[in-house]
């Protein structure tokens, strides 16, 4: 039986309001310890990864989660022979587990990072630093978080 014009312009007016609707992809508002560890091993690989030449400088305890300071130095000469390749900082519980990474060389004049970032929780932040002998060497601290980042609530 033929199409009449309006059964067509009902079909395509249906098929337009459904290609409009937005696909929603759901994420778990919190990473897990899986997750934080796929995140380590996507930068490290199997690679062994040692404790210190890493100093984290991170309050232990912040009111708010929304801008936490936070500074990674590495203790490294910096030359063309001995220097930082890149620093990774990851965390426990946040949406994201792979914070930032952040790559320099020796021109970099020193291995320290500063920056800001937002906690989910009370949780663990890792530091690891690549050299150039490609070794990997972490260290991790404990942040207890009063008011939580990262989440939104529906009331």
């Amino acid at each position: 039986m033929p199409t009449t014009r309006r059964q067509f312009l009902n079909l395509a007016g249906g098929v337009t309001v459904v290609g409009a609707i937005p696909i929603v992809t759901l994420r778990p508002l919190r990473a897990t310890p899986a997750m934080l560890n796929t995140a380590v091993r996507n930068v490290v690989g199997e690679a062994q990864i040692r404790t210190g030449k890493v100093k984290l400088d991170i309050p232990p305890l912040v009111e708010n989660g929304n801008t936490v300071p936070m500074t990674v130095t590495v203790a490294s000469p910096m030359t063309a022979d001995d220097h930082v390749k890149s620093i990774h900082v990851f965390n426990e519980k946040n949406p994201q587990p792979n914070i930032g990474n952040f790559y320099l060389n020796p021109a970099s004049g020193r291995a320290q990072i500063s920056t800001r970032i937002r906690l989910a929780d009370t949780q663990k932040v890792i530091a690891i630093a690549r050299l150039s002998d490609d070794t990997f060497w972490q260290v991790a601290a404990d942040v207890v978080v009063t008011l939580a980042a990262c989440t939104e609530e529906m009331n």
